[in-house]
């Protein structure tokens, strides 16, 4: 858990825990030469007949083929000149912070800038996670100048989507556009990652996500002024002996020659998975139980991993190779750009997830196989896809 032990006791003293179940990270290693040069190729199918498949020996690992789409229309870079004057303090009380107070807190020397918002503790595999409730428009100035110049975070939180810190992504190897399950709650997706620049938070969600999970209102207070200044003592004396204080600029507060290297320039990322590889697991997220593996054998047969979308003679269309009646029924938007694409490998893969798990893939065994039989009426079909995933389970592991 990043952050200050004081400051995670706080905030799992005056907020109420959550439980989130999300699939454990790990390291992925790439071997050397192709997987799929090692894999066999049975007879094709006799149900849907396709284009040959580029030579397996030319084609480059799942972590070099970069899905391709149209860009998402309401995302870029750049925003409407907002200014950032991030936070120098952040302060947890032990309640709502009253008017009052936040009207006294603006009095202090030094402070320029004053928000109160909502915080709560959650869960991840049992490890707590602290985050912030905002909204997206009043707290997109507290943030530092390369997360609020991007709108892709400020859209992904008015959708109710997760932005994440980008330590917290690498600790707990999180992974972009996956889905996590709030317990008792709602799936949330993590639609960025970003440097926030808040020392104990590991991300944030939307006000209105955040009172729907039961966070506590008004407790989570944010200082702007003069970097270095803010005195802690009048921080401390208006919210009580119970409020923990984090002071966000310790490093401008230390002598000079004890202040630490300058970290590393701050990123934000955003929107996709960079990678077949990143997509098909994210996509497997979204039914328990099924492995990426299945997703990732399934694209080889049906598209080489999107480089042969059809048509196909019988119909199908994009790199999942969807009939349009079927996608009509299973088809998801997996980027969160406002359309179902069946061309589009973003919506494609999990929406392959979405159909395999409607025929119970998750189950494993013989539902498995059936699932994946539903998926293309044969058993030759069935078999070349496992033996697929299980050569990518071998060389991926």
């Amino acid at each position: 858990m990043s952050g200050l032990p004081t400051f995670r006791a706080v905030m799992l003293m005056v907020i109420a825990v959550l439980t989130v179940t999300v699939a454990a990270g790990g390291v992925v290693v790439i071997l050397d030469d192709d997987l799929l040069g090692s894999v066999s190729e049975p007879a094709p199918s006799p149900a849907r007949t396709r284009q040959a498949s580029p030579s397996p020996s030319a084609a480059p690992r799942l972590d070099q083929i970069v899905p391709t789409a149209a860009p998402v229309k309401d995302f870029g870079e750049g925003g409407p000149g907002v200014t950032s004057t991030p936070a120098r303090v952040l302060a947890i009380a032990a309640g709502g912070v009253p008017k009052e107070t936040r009207l006294s807190l603006a009095r202090l020397r030094h402070v320029q800038k004053v928000t109160v918002v909502d915080a709560g503790a959650v869960k991840v595999s049992g490890t707590g996670l602290n985050l912030l409730a905002v909204d997206p428009a009043d707290f997109r100035s507290w943030t530092p100048q390369p997360v609020a110049d991007q709108p892709a975070v400020w859209s992904a939180l008015a959708r109710g989507e997760l932005v994440a810190e980008a330590r917290t992504m690498r600790k707990y190897s999180m992974i972009l556009g996956a889905m996590y399950q709030v317990d008792g709650g709602p799936r949330l997706r993590v639609a960025a990652s970003a440097t926030l620049g808040l020392t104990g938070v590991d991300g944030l969600v939307s006000a209105d996500l955040g009172r729907s999970l039961g966070f506590a209102q008004g407790v989570a207070v944010l200082l702007h002024g003069k970097e270095g200044k803010i005195g802690e003592s009048g921080v401390r004396k208006l919210l009580g002996k119970d409020a923990q204080v984090v002071l966000l600029d310790a490093a401008a507060r230390a002598p000079k020659q004890q202040q630490p290297a300058q970290e590393q320039p701050q990123q934000v990322t955003v929107g996709r998975p960079g990678s077949y590889l990143e997509l098909y697991k994210a996509a497997a997220t979204r039914c328990p139980g099924l492995s990426w593996t299945v997703l990732a054998a399934i694209g080889q047969v049906e598209s080489g991993h999107g480089r042969n979308n059809g048509p196909s003679s019988a119909g199908a269309l994009g790199p999942m190779q969807f009939m349009p009646a079927t996608w009509k029924h299973y088809g998801v938007d997996g980027d969160g750009d406002g359309e179902k694409d069946i061309w589009s490998p973003y919506d494609a893969v999990p929406g392959a997830a979405n159909y395999l798990c409607a025929n119970k893939a998750g189950q494993g065994g013989e539902k498995l196989r059936k699932a994946i039989w539903f998926y293309n009426h044969s058993w030759d079909y069935v078999n070349k896809v496992m033996s697929i995933a299980e050569a990518y389970a071998r060389a991926y592991a």
